[in-house]
């Protein structure tokens, strides 16, 4: 296990560390102290090791991951996995606005509950969140699963594309083209596997389908030569 603490070492020095490391690493295992709010912590990491932030943090922690494992055991600011491509991302606590932006792939967990617009734009990631999401969440949202155990906020998946929204709780508005689905076994399959990755005991038969009611869009398979 290496350790690092930031009330004594610079945010760039850290993460100009975790840079370093590739996939025939040894050093697989990073704990990171004293994070105090700090903006960035784990930013852009592209190996397969795993590290630990002892505290909350601020601003984009975790953004851009790729095959890394960040276990956040406190809770996390504004865009925490941003852009994420790939690996697995753990807050412990609750998350702030936009959790999930833009992500391509890997899997988000968020143990508390989110903010505002949870998984907007998202495009491949996974985002299982134990608690409740604000309003605006999955605004246009383009591929990949939102679970949701507890409620949705107004308005959402609006705009959405093929993105699939479980949620257990109750929807306070849904956004445009937005529209309740059927559960088929394929979904349920599905969201077994996402809950049991999201280390939430939930049982899937307790949550309802959501996606895009396909009305807005500017391509028409009938038209496709």
């Amino acid at each position: 296990m290496q350790t690092y603490d930031l009330s004594t070492g610079s945010l760039r020095e850290l993460n100009a560390t975790l840079h370093a490391q590739n996939e025939t690493t040894n050093q697989t295992a990073w704990e990171i102290m004293n994070p105090r709010g700090a903006h960035a912590i784990a930013c852009g990491l592209d190996s397969p090791i795993e590290v630990t932030v002892r505290g909350s943090t601020g601003y984009y922690s975790a953004g851009m991951n790729q095959q890394a494992t960040v276990n956040i055991k406190g809770s996390a600011g504004p865009g925490v996995a941003e852009n994420m491509m790939s690996g697995k991302v753990v807050i412990d606590g609750d998350a702030s606005q936009y959790a999930g932006a833009t992500g391509h792939g890997g899997l988000l967990v968020i143990k508390g509950n989110a903010s505002s617009r949870c998984g907007i734009s998202m495009k491949g990631i996974n985002i299982v969140v134990h608690g409740s999401i604000g309003h605006m969440s999955a605004f246009m949202a383009q591929s990949g699963n939102l679970v949701v155990c507890g409620d949705a906020g107004e308005a959402l998946g609006d705009s959405c594309y093929e993105a699939r929204f479980f949620v257990r709780g109750t929807v306070k508005s849904l956004g445009a083209d937005c529209e309740e689905k059927e559960m088929r076994p394929e979904h349920l399959e599905i969201l077994r596997t996402l809950l049991a990755e999201g280390e939430c005991n939930a049982r899937p038969e307790e949550f309802k389908r959501y996606g895009s009611a396909r009305t807005l869009y500017n391509f028409n398979i009938d038209n496709a030569y």
